[in-house]
């Protein structure tokens, strides 16, 4: 078969039969009349290519990023709105009004935001940290990995505030990632209850 019928320009009429002898199909017009685009040079490829072996999700480490950085903005937007709040009771106290009353508002937003932005991008930092050492360490990622990282973030933030508040810190940081680890179990995360107790239990 010649493929001369590849240099002609397409034919949005019916179904004809052309001068090379190729008969005009639905596959073989094009996807918009606006564009002169030929179907028959679509391939169907994944539209992602991993190497051979790889995981087709992303590791902990190139989540590390979005994870600190949506922590930090969520802290920003707690601070900043708790920081209005107490500007506003605090100026109202002051009997404060016009502008210095603006600056003072926007003193307390900046100031607060900053602070919890500061603190939940730091704890943001050491669960990725943690998250990423266990998962070189241990060979796999899973939600063994998930729930170690808390705890263990939850000790490293508040070690130099005593053993008692280090202890605190740790449960606390233990629960919430267990939480977070039961719910994505519960909705289909990626390995199922039975599966983990099966190999951990």
């Amino acid at each position: 078969m010649s493929d001369d019928y590849l240099s002609k320009p397409l034919s949005f009429g019916s179904a004809q039969p052309s001068s090379a002898g190729i008969v005009s199909s639905p596959q073989l017009q094009p996807l918009s009349p606006y564009l002169n685009y030929d179907a028959r040079y679509l391939q169907a490829q994944p539209e992602f290519i991993f190497p051979e072996g790889a995981s087709k999700q992303r590791g902990r480490f190139e989540l590390a990023f979005s994870q600190i950085g949506s922590s930090a903005m969520i802290g920003a937007c707690i601070g900043g709105a708790g920081g209005l709040y107490n500007g506003i009771n605090a100026t109202r106290l002051a009997n404060q009004s016009g502008k210095l009353r603006r600056t003072q508002l926007l003193n307390h937003v900046m100031k607060q935001g900053a602070a919890t932005a500061n603190t939940f991008g730091t704890i943001a930092v050491m669960y990725s940290a943690f998250g990423v050492v266990l998962q070189y360490a241990r060979g796999e990622d899973d939600e063994i990995n998930t729930i170690a990282a808390g705890g263990a973030t939850g000790l490293l933030y508040k070690s130099t505030a005593g053993l008692r508040k280090c202890a605190i810190g740790g449960g606390i940081g233990l629960a919430l990632t267990s939480l977070y680890v039961l719910w994505s179990v519960a909705g289909g995360g990626s390995k199922k209850l039975s599966d983990l107790k099966s190999q951990y239990l």
